[in-house]
């Protein structure tokens, strides 16, 4: 912290004096500049780092050398090479299916095929990207303020609104960087192993597929900010978060079953149209939860023979081919998905980011 305010009072030195440092102008060593750089250089320009992006570099270092993100990076990265390694053994018989509507679809099956022993990789980020996210937000401003490097910081000819935005700034692209190299490593030892390329198609679906993974894990970053925020104490924020974890992806569903089971009338199972009611009626409940919406745009993106998100009638399946779904009808499935876990983390970054801005800080 001491090195955040020493370089933002550097740059509020190199600021002012930039503007006063001018070249002659006719000056033969200004000509020989002009020549060689092919432009003006009677106004000497100062570049300098704005206080913004100090700030996210910093956080960025702080990060990554922090045991809890090793930690966590190691956990991630054993998984994925361990599903992979299941995917891998295992691609043979994935692809034995003669019927198979995604048997062109070879790297996509490296990212969804399991046999039993170890979960496939969308499984994985599915369970362990929320603690990615607590883990990096849970104490971004409550240990801040707990050893009194806030006030400190908040003296300095800074905006207010800098620091909350560049802990969640730096967060998101360690958790991007984090993602697309595991993503880029999986597809090229998957290529080595192979001995095939991705077709376009496939590759446009694993971007798309990454960028939901920083979608989904972004959503708990800000939840863990504002909780941040909202407790004094960090491990409080830590202990909240992961409750809310456990709560949505056990817990949830459970009581989703209970609600159904409730209010379902037993003489009415009978009636097709009842049963396609009731299951709207819950698929509409589940959705509620973050982990939902994100296996539901996941399997729809990296499975494409994934035609619909509800329930079917026989009507509507009698003459239907199965066959692939194009990438824009998929991506059109899962649009509403991804608005939702968007919207869902502005409304927690907006929770974190009114409170921060009202709250009073005082110097211990």
């Amino acid at each position: 912290m001491i090195f955040i305010i020493t370089i933002l009072r550097e740059e509020r030195k190199m600021s002012n004096t930039a503007k006063d440092i001018q070249l002659p102008t006719g000056n033969p060593v200004t000509r020989l500049l002009d020549k060689l750089f092919g432009k003006s250089t009677a106004t000497l320009s100062t570049k300098v780092t704005r206080p913004f992006w100090v700030l996210v570099e910093k956080e960025i270092s702080d990060q990554v050398r922090s045991w809890r993100f090793i930690i966590l990076l190691a956990i991630i990265a054993l998984t994925t090479m361990g599903s992979l390694y299941t995917a891998l053994t295992n691609i043979g018989d994935a692809l034995k299916s003669v019927t198979d509507p995604e048997k062109a679809y070879v790297f996509l099956k490296l990212f969804t095929y399991s046999d039993g022993t170890l979960p496939s990789f969308i499984v994985f980020v599915s369970f362990l990207g929320p603690l990615l996210g607590i883990g990096l937000g849970f104490d971004a401003v409550n240990s801040e303020q707990n050893n009194g490097t806030l006030s400190r910081l908040l003296a300095q000819p800074i905006h207010r609104d800098y620091i909350i935005n560049a802990k969640f700034i730096s967060s998101l692209i360690v958790i991007s960087f984090l993602f697309f190299a595991l993503g880029f490593l999986f597809l090229g030892i998957g290529m080595i192993a192979i001995g095939l390329i991705p077709t376009p198609e496939e590759f446009v679906r694993i971007v798309m597929f990454l960028f939901m993974n920083i979608i989904y894990v972004g959503f708990w970053l800000n939840l863990s900010i504002f909780l941040s925020v909202r407790f004094k104490q960090p491990a409080t924020s830590a202990l909240t978060g992961i409750s809310v974890w456990i709560f949505f992806s056990i817990f949830y569903s459970m009581i989703v079953n209970l609600i159904m089971k409730a209010i379902a009338s037993p003489a009415l199972l009978i009636n097709p149209a009842y049963q396609i009611y009731l299951e709207r009626i819950k698929l509409a409940l589940m959705r509620f939860a973050p982990n939902i919406l994100f296996s539901e745009a996941t399997s729809t993106l990296m499975i494409p023979s994934v035609r619909s998100l509800g329930p079917l009638t026989m009507e509507q399946l009698s003459g239907a081919i199965p066959g692939p779904l194009p990438l824009g009808q998929s991506l059109l499935l899962v649009w509403p998905h991804i608005t939702a876990l968007i919207a869902a983390s502005a409304v927690c970054f907006v929770l974190a980011y009114v409170p921060f801005m009202r709250r009073e800080v005082r110097s211990r």
